[in-house]
């Protein structure tokens, strides 16, 4: 049964133009983000450097991706696990989702759109790259504001330079009854960093640190930052990623998108030895995230955080 209590997360602005390294407005902000992480593992973020006719674009190219024959959206696979095509499913038969990877490089995004539409679709491309690169800068803004409050600056190119941008777009089917019905199990993402945005309709719920469940329902223009479980095994547990879930009533569809900073392919995720002491003792072995995923595809039954400790805990 989805909750009836209402979350209100910790909204953070970082559309103001002096937020800027060294700048107090920086700090001050790196310390509400810092705070929200905490306490939530996610929070609300007001940016405007995401134009709203670029957001009212991306939906209306969401919409026109899930319009496809079911074959062509089918023909959207890949290697690597929950990345390609999802839907279908007996068990979340409101949910369908897929992945653009390197979402804000355009040879990229062009190889996908060209897989989807033969004869092209340059407004698709153009709409998803741009949206991926403006929504990027977000990313890392909150990824340096979490390595300087930790101490760990020395890392941050290398931090940066690990990852890259996997894109994925998700549509929820209203079950047409007021009685809630489940959209996306609950899950903890296996990301870095995971931004989502959605459209008017909203669904998601969030359990707090008490076990409960509470429904999100962020502003129109903002979007819901979350850790993820491999920033949490870098961080060697400081943060703690938030279980989420959806759950939808109604009859009208819900489109919304997920901006996951995830590591790229061979790179060994590990904690800085200044992460490590008595009180925190090391909690993980040194891992490759793909590896990791491929483990926890074979029982996504368990959640993410269960499955790492199984994976590769100490």
């Amino acid at each position: 049964m989805a909750s009836e209590t209402l979350l209100c997360l910790p909204i953070i602005d970082f559309s103001n133009q002096n937020l800027k390294p060294g700048e107090p407005e920086w700090d001050l902000t790196r310390a509400h983000v810092l705070k929200a992480l905490q306490d939530y593992g996610c929070f609300e973020a007001s940016f405007d450097e995401v134009p709203f006719e670029l957001r009212k674009s991306m939906f209306e190219a969401i919409e026109e991706l899930f319009d496809l024959p079911l074959e062509t959206k089918q023909g959207n696979k890949s290697q690597k696990p929950f990345h390609g095509y999802l839907g279908q499913h007996p068990t979340v038969p409101l949910y369908e989702s897929m992945g653009i990877d390197d979402a804000d490089v355009a040879a990229k995004v062009n190889a996908f759109t060209e897989k989807q539409w033969p004869q092209g679709n340059k407004s698709f491309s153009t709409t998803i790259q741009s949206f991926s690169e403006k929504l990027s800068v977000l990313a890392i803004t909150v990824r340096r504001m979490i390595m300087e409050s930790f101490g760990l600056l020395k890392y941050m190119d290398e931090h940066l330079n690990s990852t890259n941008y996997l894109l994925r777009v998700m549509k929820y089917q209203g079950p047409g009854t007021e009685e809630p019905k489940l959209g996306l199990p609950a899950h903890m993402d296996s990301s870095m960093l995971t931004i989502l945005y959605q459209n008017h309709v909203h669904g998601l719920e969030v359990q707090t640190k008490d076990k409960n469940w509470t429904k999100v329902k962020p502003l129109q223009d903002s979007f819901i930052v979350l850790i993820g479980v491999s920033f949490y095994a870098s961080l060697n547990g400081r943060l703690h990623p938030p279980n989420h879930r959806v759950m939808m009533t109604g009859t009208t569809t819900r489109y919304s998108l997920a901006l996951l900073s995830v590591p790229k392919v061979g790179h060994l995720l590990s904690s800085p030895d200044e992460l490590v002491n008595e009180e925190h003792p090391r909690l993980y072995k040194p891992y490759e995230f793909y590896e990791f995923l491929t483990f926890f595809n074979r029982d996504p039954s368990q959640n993410s955080l269960s499955a790492l400790h199984t994976y590769c805990g100490m």
